[in-house]
């Protein structure tokens, strides 16, 4: 999806981060890039629900949180760049501790349709989607970067009635 879909897309959305207005540096512009080329890759944030393996997501998203983690470290931690790598960073944490990592047993019983534990894993696995449209979308815009198709399509929707 090219950047001028994508701020299109962004008419009118207001988050209590603010609105899209910060001053990029050659070192945000360069992390933003690696950021979106990294997650386009990320199956776990676009592939149909029915089509995940459930243990292979939560691998995912572990890997996707150590990656943002590190690419914290290389920017300023005050810009509204970080702010949006920490809340995406803290989506990845909120689906991991509902998915219960640990116990094993969402992860286990997820496949089963009708089981509990496959509402409890893709209901926590479409809230971090949504979180990470939502982000990806405000770095992509003032980063004037383009997205693929495949990690676009879990930007918000433009309100068609604007």
């Amino acid at each position: 999806m090219k950047f001028s879909e994508i701020a299109n897309r962004l008419t009118g959305i207001s988050t209590p981060l603010g609105g899209l207005s910060w001053e990029a540096s050659e070192l945000e512009i360069s992390a933003a890039r690696r950021v979106i080329t990294y997650l386009e890759d990320r199956r776990v944030l676009y592939v149909p629900d029915q089509l995940e393996v459930p243990a292979h997501c939560v691998h995912s998203v572990l890997d996707i949180r150590r990656f943002l983690s590190t690419e914290l470290g290389k920017i300023d931690a005050h810009s509204e760049f970080a702010a949006s790598l920490r809340a995406m960073r803290a989506a990845c944490r909120k689906f991991l501790e509902r998915v219960g990592v640990d116990g094993r047993d969402i992860v286990l019983y997820a496949n089963h349709r009708g089981h509990f534990a496959s509402w409890t894993f893709y209901s926590a696995l479409g809230e971090m989607r949504g979180t990470f449209g939502v982000h990806l979308a405000r770095i992509a815009a003032h980063f004037k970067l383009d997205i693929e198709d495949g990690l676009a399509s879990i930007l918000p929707e433009r309100d068609e009635e604007e």
